[in-house]
């Protein structure tokens, strides 16, 4: 059996007065491919913002290969090999699309990808790189967001909102080059709105109901009728 790279206990978060997640419980496998459903407002986010350090938790609360790591600030989270593709993509807007990517090397962990191996993934990168990274569409703001994770080599990569406000063309290509991503070991966690393309590329699935765990299953065995009960809170 896999190893376990991730896990979560009892994770709790807030935001000030505001709890957002409640003792959410969860792992992930080497080279896995874990999707996190649920609607708007649900936790995922926030989930992911606490894995990555981006909020500080209960330092037991996330153990990654083993270690807790819920208390470290989310430049120690990058260095141990998580690395986060943000919601909305959040690119400096002030520096080209090559200067963004160079950002994620700053990490500094060696490994597959580089420049050139990233260029290879995503050829129109390359012949942008020059340009402010805010000139670029949509979809290509999405392939920067990428790749500055992937620059920073981890072994464990988090899609928040992966095709979130992207034309349905522009979401096709992205997951075409997932597998490319995903082939060199590494683990990932996918939140997604849509259902379907998550159930395809995983193979488990985690649906958040207000903050809590309301089902986890096998992507290819979980029913349709059990997520809809997952996702709306319907008993």
């Amino acid at each position: 059996m896999p190893d376990t790279i991730l896990e979560l206990h009892g994770l709790d978060a807030h935001y000030g007065d505001f709890q957002a997640l409640y003792g959410i419980d969860l792992h992930v496998t080497e080279g896995e491919v874990l999707a996190i459903i649920g609607s708007n407002g649900a936790g995922k986010t926030t989930m992911m913002r606490s894995i990555s350090g981006l909020l500080s938790n209960r330092r037991d609360q996330i153990r990654y290969r083993g270690g807790a790591i819920g208390s470290l600030r989310a430049d120690e989270v990058a260095l141990k090999g998580i690395a986060l593709v943000p919601e909305g993509r959040q690119l400096f807007p002030s520096l080209s699309v090559e200067e963004n990517l160079l950002i994620g090397g700053q990490v500094g962990r060696q490994g597959h990808w580089d420049l050139k191996t990233l260029y290879d993934l995503f050829p129109i990168l390359e012949e942008r790189r020059n340009v402010p990274s805010t000139s670029l569409s949509g979809g290509q703001q999405q392939m920067v967001a990428i790749g500055r994770a992937l620059m920073s080599n981890p072994d464990l990569i988090l899609f928040d909102e992966i095709s979130l406000g992207l034309a349905p063309v522009i979401i096709k290509d992205i997951y075409a080059a997932l597998p490319g991503i995903i082939s060199q070991g590494m683990s990932a966690v996918i939140v997604e709105q849509d259902i379907s393309k998550a159930l395809s590329v995983s193979s488990r699935v985690y649906c958040l109901q207000e903050g809590r765990v309301s089902l986890e299953g096998a992507s290819d065995t979980v029913s349709r009728e059990e997520i809809s009960r997952a996702y709306f809170g319907i008993d």
